[in-house]
């Protein structure tokens, strides 16, 4: 027989970077005895090696995590292990929370700095082994290097860096951009990916072939784990598997359940324990003891995901943040039965009880095959003698249907999903974002209505998404949420805090389309806003702590603190959308300190605590300000339900919507008479003071004071409706979103605002040095008088207003070019402001003294566009012709080119720009031409949406319709499209509902 050649493999993989605390000590993470390493599969590719070595190949391991990953389970002389770092995977600030900034920044400095010198000697390597098949977990610089070797690379994984990386760009700004186009490219040279279940969207690679999981093999039975712990048969465990633990930790006794034992990994050497917890080996084997348990409480990673589902282990998990493919590993365990999540602050004080004996209830389901790392093998074999694997599945642009455009929500065309698991992302009704679903369908029944409620105060004014709240509530009455039946956890969660035989106060609020005026809001400038169709619902009840129906942990709270205690808890419907846990409840004592509310300061970092359920500070910040400008005491305990059909990040101003509807809401349940204007206001401290985001006024005050097909023309100076301006029938606006998310606490947003407030410093300063030179030839006689010839080259009132000039847009476009503009710097780093100006007087925004910023262009937007939205109004009632709108759209164009000029753009913005342009202007031989004539960019800018104008015809909506195939086809995403209007909250006014009795519906 002969002798079976040798074929070689290299394998990479790689390790998490930790940042380093004050004293450069590593900041501990939590870890399974072992130091620390990116949170993808670190079981998954040693498996993939043992089977391998075992057909008789060899193996090279390129990787920089420690040997012993590999060498625990393998040993063989055909395994070559080679310590090279080729990427930094993830940098993490602490055990839950993932670095995005640091991230970025570490990738930049391990593989994009030295990206040549890195290529230039793996190439080198790969050819001195003589290597025949390069497999990377999924290293970019991995594939590229085999490409340039002649070697063909396959990936096997569940993520890509792509993915991974393209929502932290979106917090970082566009210049870290190229990281992921650089990524992605290196993943198209790879001939397939051998992908893992539960997998993120991955568009780089062109061909797919889906394997099983991934499970590493049992070595002993449950019983005889049991026996040799010392755990009888009938005591029920729970194995504690963070990979380790915080320094310090205490667990106490109490947090378990009478009679339960808790498996401890990873603890230190020193670390005491109570007697119902057993510290395990460090080189204990971990299925083993996961398979003899009867729950596990940990955090969210492929191996304890993959082997949960194959031992049908009860999960209990705690979010981590930023850890970008946890929603599809969550969804995957959650399909099949298998997974509670537990709040982060329930974890560390230990309120551990309701979770695990909800958990033992569960009865995980899943039945899937879980010989992935065999089939790999198999695979990658025959990839190696030169198979040729095709899919036969999508690829190259077909696959666009997982492009990262909508971080965690796949853009589906219904109908043509091929191949989609169940888990891989809830279903449109499910998530219950545009359209409006039919809540009909939510829960199967055909007898839930609106008219289920009493309407005992207001008017729902015919809109039929008041209609569909209504009936949403509707399906909450009654639901089981022991059911067997799938739900979305913020469903479960609705269905048990409302009293239905008391008063519910419902308000609504809807988003805003920036038609003219933008980020010039907050230098003072008039700006025109529509109120969009789409808007937030919130439904708030009020009760007495003893009669509140408290979820299973907060009764756990309750009764460790002694008793009932005024408490808020709030569902966010939609929580799937983005990387936020559904529910969140906290003590409203937590709001004061002593005899007074806790400061804004304090109330921000209470919130920032845990990103995750940072999206309450919009909801219960509301509380807070209501506590502290108007003196309001809360000593009833409030259920709040959020539920927003205005997207997030479409630039739309989905925040301000939660917030105004959410104020309203509140304040309707505790009759408060707060006018619009000063509900918006109030909004806006909590934007800027507790969520910390640096947004003028103008999204609140539409929200709150805007009214259906007019335009709100406001002066923001602070906050000064002028007047409601009525659209002209014959002129229509639409929003097109980019597909880009677009967030106002992103960093291109704050450095513009203070690149503007930097210019007004410097145009103060600049017209108090004229002042000063001119004052001394000027006697209070001359200075009075009206005659010119008397005053000195650039007028004393003048100069005298713009010394202390409060808003940027007060200060016209001839008189910033004539005096100012030439001495305004195109660029100025924060150190050599600081030095000179000393401050830039904004109370929501920091001078970065390390940091460089733009200033001429941020300067001159307000001063131009406040000029632009006076001459857009004016226009609006000029006679209607084709020039009347061009002369619009030509003032929406300036606006577009302006944003970018300060560096606000966006790719997807200028694109559908562009797109407008070339139908506005291409030459057909039909008649009268385009119906459209103009676009921007709005809101905040940086993505987000385009705000279009044309006629109010069919023609202008089949020209729309154009852009958005056209948009699709050149990126994989359709546009979401933004027409017609709503009242604001003001028009709205509340509601006040009850459940009709049985009875009476009789």
């Amino acid at each position: 027989m002969a002798k079976r050649a040798v074929t070689r493999y290299v394998l990479s993989s790689q390790t998490i970077v930790t940042r380093e605390d004050k004293r450069g000590n590593a900041v501990r993470s939590l870890r399974l005895g072992r130091p620390k390493k990116y949170y993808y599969h670190d079981e998954t590719l040693p498996w993939v090696v043992r089977h391998l070595i075992a057909a008789g190949h060899d193996v090279h391991v390129v990787t920089g995590a420690p040997e012993f990953v590999f060498t625990t389970e393998i040993k063989s002389p055909n395994l070559h292990i080679r310590k090279v770092l080729l990427d930094c995977g993830a940098v993490q600030a602490d055990a839950l929370t993932v670095d995005r900034l640091a991230s970025l920044e570490k990738y930049h400095q391990t593989a994009v700095v030295p990206r040549e010198s890195i290529l230039r000697t793996e190439v080198e390597w790969l050819n001195s082994i003589k290597a025949d098949l390069v497999v990377s977990d999924v290293v970019p610089v991995a594939c590229r290097a085999a490409a340039d070797a002649g070697i063909r690379s396959v990936c096997v994984t569940n993520f890509s860096w792509d993915f991974i990386y393209a929502e932290y760009v979106v917090v970082a700004g566009h210049h870290h951009r190229s990281i992921v186009w650089q990524i992605a490219e290196d993943y198209s040279h790879c001939e397939f990916l051998l992908r893992l279940p539960g997998y993120c969207p991955m568009p780089a690679f062109r061909d797919v072939i889906d394997v099983p999981l991934v499970v590493r093999r049992l070595h002993k039975s449950r019983s005889e784990v049991r026996k040799e712990l010392g755990i009888k048969d009938d005591v029920k465990v729970v194995i504690f598997n963070f990979g380790g633990q915080p320094a310090g930790w205490k667990l106490k006794e109490e947090w378990l359940p009478d009679g339960w034992l808790c498996l401890v990994c990873g603890a230190s050497e020193t670390q005491e324990l109570s007697p119902n917890f057993i510290k395990l080996a460090k080189d204990a084997y971990t299925p083993d003891l996961m398979a003899a348990s009867d729950c596990m409480l940990g955090k969210i990673g492929y191996g304890t995901v993959s082997e949960a589902l194959a031992y049908k282990l009860p999960f209990v998990f705690v979010r981590r943040d930023y850890f970008n493919e946890e929603p599809f590993l969550r969804n995957m365990l959650e399909h099949y039965q298998c997974g509670i999540e537990m709040i982060r602050r329930d974890l560390l004080t230990g309120h551990w009880k309701p979770y695990l004996q909800r958990a033992i209830t569960l009865q995980p389901c899943y039945d899937g095959p879980i010989n992935g790392g065999e089939v790999a093998a198999h695979i990658l074999q025959d990839t190696a003698v030169g198979k040729k694997y095709i899919s036969g599945k999508l690829s190259g642009a077909r696959r666009l249907r997982d492009a990262i455009v909508l971080g965690y929500q796949l853009q589906r065309a219904p109908g043509r999903d091929v191949g989609i698991p169940d888990w891989y992302s809830l279903s449109e009704k499910e998530i219950g974002v545009r359209p409006a679903p039919t809540y009909h369908e939510v829960n199967g029944s055909e007898d839930l209505s609106f008219e289920d409620f009493e309407l005992l105060h207001g008017d729902m004014q015919g809109l039929t998404d008041t209609m569909a709240f209504l009936t949403s509530l509707s399906g909450l009455v009654g639901n089981d949420p022991r059911s067997p039946e799938k739900q979305s956890r913020e469903r479960v969660a609705a269905s048990v805090f409302f009293d239905w035989e008391e008063e519910i106060y419902v308000a609504r609020a809807p988003g805003r389309l920036d038609v003219m005026g933008g980020i010039a809001d907050y230098s003072g400038s008039l700006v025109l806003q529509m109120p969009i169709r789409e808007a937030c619902h919130v439904a708030v009840q009020r009760s007495t702590p003893i009669k509140q129906k408290l979820w299973k942990h907060t009764q756990a709270r309750q009764l460790a603190n002694g008793g009932a205690v005024p408490l808020l808890q709030i569902v966010s419907f939609g929580s799937e959308l983005s990387n936020r846990a559904p529910t969140f409840d906290m003590d409203l004592s937590d709001f004061m300190d002593g005899d007074k509310p806790i400061s804004y300061d304090k109330a921000k970092e209470y919130f920032s605590q845990d990103p995750s359920q940072k999206w309450a500070a919009y909801v219960a910040g509301t509380i807070l300000v209501l506590m502290t400008e108007l003196g309001v005491i809360f000593t009833d305990s409030m259920s709040i339900l959020v539920s927003s059909s205005v997207p997030e990040g479409k630039g739309v101003s989905s925040s301000a919507s939660v917030e105004v509807a959410s104020m309203s809401a509140i304040a309707a349940a505790y009759g408060l008479n707060i006018a619009p204007r000063d509900l918006a206001i109030l909004c806006q401290k909590v934007e800027n003071c507790i969520v910390g985001a640096p947004c003028g006024v103008m999204d609140q005050m539409t929200s709150a004071c805007g009214e259906a097909n007019k335009l709100l023309a406001m002066i923001c100076q602070p906050a000064e409706v002028k007047e409601l301006v009525s659209i002209p029938t014959h002129i229509r606006f639409w929003g097109l979103d980019s597909g880009i998310r677009h967030s106002v606490g992103g960093t291109d947003y704050g450095s513009v605002r203070v690149g503007t407030y930097m210019g007004r410093k410097m145009i103060e300063c600049a017209a108090s040095d004229l002042l000063s030179q001119s004052l001394p030839s000027c006697s209070p006689m001359q200075s009075s008088d009206t005659n010119s010839d008397e005053y000195e080259e650039h007028g004393v009132d003048l100069l005298k207003s713009e010394a202390s000039l409060e808003y940027l847009c007060n200060l016209p476009p001839h008189r910033y070019e004539a005096v100012y503009a030439r001495d305004i710097p195109e660029i100025i780093t924060g150190d050599a402001f600081l030095e000179k100006y000393g401050d830039h007087n904004d109370a929501v925004t920091v001078v970065d003294p390390k940091r460089s910023y733009c200033v001429k262009a941020p300067t001159r937007h307000p001063i131009y566009e406040n000029f632009r939205v006076e001459a857009f109004k004016a226009l609006l009632t000029a006679a209607k012709t084709d020039e009347q709108l061009s002369a619009l759209g030509e003032l929406m164009y300036q606006c577009h080119y302006s944003y970018n000029a300060c560096g606000l753009g966006s790719d997807g913005t200028d694109r559908l720009v562009n797109l407008v342009q070339e139908i506005q202007h291409r030459k057909t031989s039909q008649d009268g031409g385009s119906s459209l004539f103009g676009a921007k960019i709005t809101g905040g800018g940086s993505g987000g949406s385009v705000c279009v104008i044309g006629k109010n015809c069919l023609k202008s909506s089949e020209e729309i319709f154009e852009i958005q195939k056209r948009y699709k086809a050149a990126t994989g995403y359709l546009p979401i499209g933004f027409e017609g209007s709503s009242p604001g909250a003001g028009k709205f006014g509340y509601l006040k509902i009850r459940r009709r009795s049985t009875q009476s519906s009789a």
